[in-house]
């Protein structure tokens, strides 16, 4: 497959590409030392990467000498007018990178008279832009300082990757999203999702920061209630949740028949509509379209979408409502073996469902599947083996969000149902809460970076729904995936 251009590369600079954490080092360590308080190896977290003030802050409160962050800054400033020195490789990757048109940016926590000496060492036109702790209200380890260099670059920070050498920074960067080139000066960093460390930058070439970002691809699943139709205005507040959620391709249930045409002419995207009820709309091409063409109100539809060169199998589903498990568990106190025994009209539903997703994606193609099941989930309830899900499991599927959220008990995910909080034919009793909507994978090509519901706004309880800014019943769900044919 053909990776997606590296929008452009965001660079820390104190650590990084100047060799000035050791001078910040040493001029906190002079002052801490006349104050009676030598620095440790252990207050690092407290001085590497840390704007000015935070740690003059810091140290104040260990010495109660107050107003000490023009000391610091004085010190740190004297060394590095006579002790810049870049980090190995740094230079020739700058230029490398100017070569191939890639774009850059200086993303420091040191004030801007200081990035001002060390961009005139460097060369400030070997960055387009920079971002200094006098440029965002918030800087390291917050998002801001990247997310501002990606705004002035007009670029996408999943499409950027930031070159850090400390933990705060890293933590930064990836909070705004960005791919992580970490390169440790003096505080160790250690490898882990969507973050690559080596030992210099000397290792480091265009191509490598190239191949660290990966597309990715954003699922939404969505039951949009009747099309819409209980909820005023509800093509446009539809679309607005697809815009909002940023989403690549949504698989949808209840369309009413026109909804995901209407849906994907108003986006400008391509459309799958399946019978009467389900539909899929994509940003991407779609390439085929796979299942029963002739496929009734409840089943499972799917299309072949197109990222790049890389395409993925993505399946809507919707399964039958009754007899409802949780009304049954709730309301009529069935034990686990008659709710399992209930559950065969969706089992059958579903083993359909993986038998067109199994013959369509053979042995090597990635596979989404998304859906409304009216069923709980065998990995929320220990007591009972909901078979439904169970199958999905046993068919090679994976479950995105409890990837991302583990425990049921903290997130539960719920998505049934945030308008219908009293049962609707005896408001008497509350509304069992669950989740019954999913986006499952196969893994195949397939890393889970993020899952969640999405709700637009607290939506007003059934009947007084008309007004809502949420065009439905049932929350959404949103998974993040990274592609990496590697996989």
């Amino acid at each position: 497959m053909t990776q997606p251009p590296l929008q452009a590369v965001l660079f820390d600079m104190d650590g990084t590409l100047v060799d000035t954490e050791r001078l910040w080092w040493e001029a906190v360590q002079d002052i801490a030392t006349g104050l009676g308080r030598p620095l440790t190896e252990a207050d690092q977290p407290e001085v590497l990467g840390r704007p000015v003030e935070y740690t003059a802050d810091w140290l104040g409160g260990l010495t109660g000498a107050p107003d000490l962050a023009d000391r610091l800054h004085d010190a740190f400033a004297e060394r590095v007018r006579t002790g810049i020195v870049p980090r190995p490789g740094a230079l020739a990757l700058l230029d490398a990178l100017a070569r191939d048109g890639v774009p850059t940016a200086l993303v420091t926590a040191s004030p801007r008279s200081v990035a001002d000496s060390v961009l005139a060492v460097l060369g400030a036109d070997r960055f387009r832009v920079s971002v200094t702790a006098d440029d965002t209200v918030r800087t390291k380890p917050d998002p801001d300082p990247y997310l501002a260099a990606c705004r002035a670059l007009g670029v996408d920070p999943a499409r950027c990757v930031a070159v850090e050498d400390t933990p705060t920074g890293v933590s930064s960067a990836e909070a705004a999203g960005c791919a992580v080139l970490a390169v440790p000066s003096l505080a160790p960093i250690e490898p882990a999702a969507g973050r690559t460390v080596v030992a210099s930058l000397e290792e480091v070439t265009p191509e490598r920061l190239r191949d660290l970002v990966r597309p990715r691809l954003r699922v939404l699943s969505w039951n949009l209630w009747y099309g819409g139709a209980k909820v005023d205005d509800h093509r446009a507040k539809q679309l607005k949740v697809v815009l909002d959620t940023e989403a690549d391709v949504v698989g949808l249930q209840e369309t009413a028949g026109t909804s995901a045409r209407e849906l994907a002419d108003a986006l400008g995207w391509h459309h799958h509509q399946a019978g009467e009820n389900l539909g899929i709309i994509s940003r991407h091409p779609i390439t085929a379209l796979l299942g029963d063409p002739d496929v009734g109100f409840y089943g499972a539809a799917g299309a072949r979408v197109r990222v790049g060169s890389y395409e993925v199998d993505i399946w809507t589903a919707h399964l039958h409502y009754t007899p409802y498990g949780p009304y049954e568990a709730a309301f009529d106190g069935l034990p686990p073996a008659e709710l399992i025994a209930h559950e065969g009209v969706r089992l059958a539903q579903m083993r359909e469902a993986l038998r067109w997703i199994g013959e369509a994606a053979g042995a090597t193609r990635p596979v989404v599947l998304t859906g409304d099941f009216n069923c709980p989930s065998h990995l929320d309830r220990s007591d009972v083996v909901w078979p439904v899900t169970k199958a999905a499991e046993e068919a090679g599927l994976r479950d995105s969000y409890r990837e991302a959220r583990p425990d049921p008990v903290s997130d539960p995910g719920h998505t049934w149902s945030p308008v219908h909080v009293r049962h609707e034919n005896d408001t008497s009793l509350p509304e069992p809460q669950d989740r019954i909507d999913y986006v499952l994978h196969n893994g195949r090509g397939l890393r889970v970076l993020d899952a969640r519901t999405v709700v637009t706004g607290v939506p007003s309880p059934w009947p007084d729904v008309a007004g809502n800014d949420w065009p439905s019943d049932h929350a959404a769900v949103l998974t993040t995936f990274e592609l990496n044919p590697a996989d």
